[in-house]
C-alpha cells in the first residue's frame, strides 16, 4: 500500500509539473481542488478500513490535511493566480513535493499493512504489563548501584473461568518481549497465560512502568557480533555464553519465581488463574537456548520449545582439544525444536550446534521440526510486521510464505503445549514443513 501510494504521488507530481511546464501555467486552483479531493478519499479509505489507522500513518495525513486546509484557504480567498509562471517554480515545488512524500510515506513502506495471524482459541485475550525489581542482583550493565529490573508484558484470557498453564517467553538477542505476540495471542486464546520478558540491555529497547526507556547495551552488540564473526577463541566464546546465559536464565529464574510467589498472596486476577503446576517455558535464538537451560536446571518446568537456538547449557568446552563437546547427561523434559534454514544447515557442521544433532540419544523426549525457506527471523512476527527491517537484519528474504511460516508455527507450539501440560492429544509433527 505504501509504494502503491508513492509511485501514485511521485506519478502525479511529475505528470503535473509537465503540465504546468507544456502550458506555461501554474495552475493553481486545478491542484488546490485535487489537493482537498485527495484528502477525501484518504479519510474515506480509513473510514472504511481499506487503511487501518496506526502510528505509521500519521505523518501523511498531517500533510494532507495541510495540503487540503492550504488548498481550501486559497480557493476561498481567490489566490490561485497570483504570482506569474516560471519553469524553474515549477520543477522546484514538484521535487520538493516528491522528497515530502518520500518521507511521510517512509513509515508506511517500513511498517505496512499485513494480515493478522489467525486467532483461533474461544478466549478473548487480554494484555498487561508490569516491571519486576530483583533486590537479589545489582545491575551489571550500569556504573552506579542499582538492582536488576525486569519489564514482562502477559497474555491471559480476558473472561477467565478456572486456572491456566504458565508459559514463560525469552526473545533473541535485539529482541523485544513482543516479538512473537502472535504466538502469544493465539495461545492465550486457547486457555494459557503467557508472560514475556524484555531483558534490560540485550533488549533493542526496553520500557518501565515509569516511563523510562532503556536502549541495548552497545557492548552486549559488539559482542553478538563478534561471536558471529568468529572473532573469538572456542574458549573465549564459551565463557562469553556463560555470562549471557547467566543473565537470560538468572531474569527467567527471577520472573518465574516472582510469578509463583504472586500466585500465592496477590490478589491480582492474573496471578489468581495460574496453575503453578503446570509450566512452559520458550524462546526464540539466545531465548529458546536460555529455555532449555531452565529446562534442565528446574524441576517444575515440565515442557521446552526452542525456536532456532543452540543447546548452549549443553556445551562443555575442553581446553585439551580447544573444542566444545556435547553434555552426556540425560535431558528428560519434553522439548519441541523449531528450526529455519539458517540453523538446519549448521546442524552437522558446527561446532556451536554439536549438542543439538539429530541422533543425540540424550533427549529422551525431543521432537524437531525443520521450517524450509525460512529465515532465522521467520519464526518471528517481525517480517510480517516490517519485512524492509527483518531482511536487512537477517541479510536477505526468506523463500516462505511468512503468514504460512508463524500461522503453522504458532499451530505447533499450542499442540505441543496442549499434549504435554494439558494432556490434550498426541503430538506428531511432520519433521519438514
Amino acid at each position: 500500500m505504501g509504494i502503491l501510494l508513492l509511485l501514485m504521488a511521485l506519478i502525479f507530481e511529475i505528470a503535473f509539473a509537465f503540465y504546468c511546464i507544456a502550458t506555461k501555467k501554474n495552475h493553481n486552483k486545478i491542484k488546490n481542488w485535487i489537493r482537498i479531493a485527495v484528502f477525501i478519499v484518504f479519510v474515506l479509505l480509513i473510514v472504511s478500513s481499506v487503511i487501518v489507522w496506526s502510528f505509521s500513518w500519521v505523518m501523511l495525513a498531517i500533510l494532507l490535511f495541510l495540503l487540503a486546509l492550504n488548498g481550501t484557504v486559497a480557493l476561498i480567498l481567490k489566490k490561485t493566480n497570483n504570482k506569474p509562471y516560471k519553469t524553474s517554480s515549477i520543477v522546484w515545488k514538484s521535487i520538493m513535493m516528491i522528497v515530502t512524500f518520500v518521507f511521510v510515506l517512509s513509515p508506511v513502506i517500513i511498517f505496512p499493512q499485513y494480515p493478522s495471524p489467525k486467532v483461533t482459541g474461544e478466549y478473548e485475550v487480554a494484555t498487561a504489563t508490569e516491571t519486576f525489581y530483583d533486590e537479589e542482583r545489582i545491575e551489571e550493565f550500569v556504573d552506579t548501584e542499582q538492582n536488576r529490573f525486569v519489564n514482562v508484558e502477559f497474555w491471559y484470557p480476558k473472561k477467565a473461568d478456572g486456572t491456566y498453564p504458565l508459559l514463560v517467553f525469552s526473545h533473541g538477542a535485539y529482541g523485544i518481549k513482543e516479538s512473537n505476540a502472535s504466538t502469544f495471542t493465539e495461545l492465550a486464546s486457547h486457555g494459557y497465560i503467557v508472560v514475556s520478558i524484555d531483558h534490560p540491555y540485550h533488549s533493542f529497547y526496553t520500557r518501565s512502568e515509569d516511563g523510562k526507556v532503556t536502549m541495548i547495551n552497545s557492548d552486549f552488540k559488539n559482542e553478538v557480533e563478534n561471536a558471529n564473526k568468529g572473532v573469538y577463541s572456542n574458549e573465549e566464546r564459551y565463557n562469553i555464553i556463560q555470562k549471557w546465559m547467566k543473565l537470560r536464565t538468572d531474569d527467567m529464574n527471577f520472573v518465574l519465581d516472582t510469578i509463583l510467589a504472586k500466585a500465592k498472596s496477590d490478589n491480582n486476577p492474573i496471578y489468581q488463574h495460574i496453575n503453578t503446576e503446570k509450566i512452559g517455558v520458550f524462546g526464540h535464538s539466545m531465548g529458546g537456548a536460555a529455555s532449555v537451560w531452565l529446562g534442565r536446571a528446574r524441576n517444575d518446568v515440565s515442557a521446552v520449545v526452542n525456536i532456532d537456538a543452540s543447546f548452549l547449557s549443553e556445551l562443555i568446552y575442553k581446553k585439551e582439544i580447544d573444542d566444545f563437546v556435547a553434555n552426556n547427561k540425560d535431558f528428560t523434559t519434553p522439548l519441541l525444536n523449531i528450526y529455519s534454514d539458517d540453523v538446519w544447515r549448521q546442524l552437522d557442521s558446527s561446532p556451536i550446534y554439536i549438542a543439538n544433532k539429530l541422533n543425540n540419544e540424550h533427549f529422551k523426549e525431543a521432537y524437531t521440526v525443520h521450517f524450509q525457506g525460512a529465515k532465522h527471523l521467520s519464526l518471528t512476527d517481525l517480517p510480517l510486521f516490517s519485512p524492509i527491517l527483518a531482511n536487512i537484519v537477517q541479510r536477505g528474504k526468506a523463500d516462505i510464505d511468512k503468514l504460512y511460516c508463524i500461522e503453522t508455527e504458532n499451530e505447533l507450539i499450542l499442540e505441543f503445549f496442549d499434549s504435554k501440560l494439558k494432556g490434550i492429544g498426541q503430538f506428531t509433527p511432520k519433521e519438514t514443513y
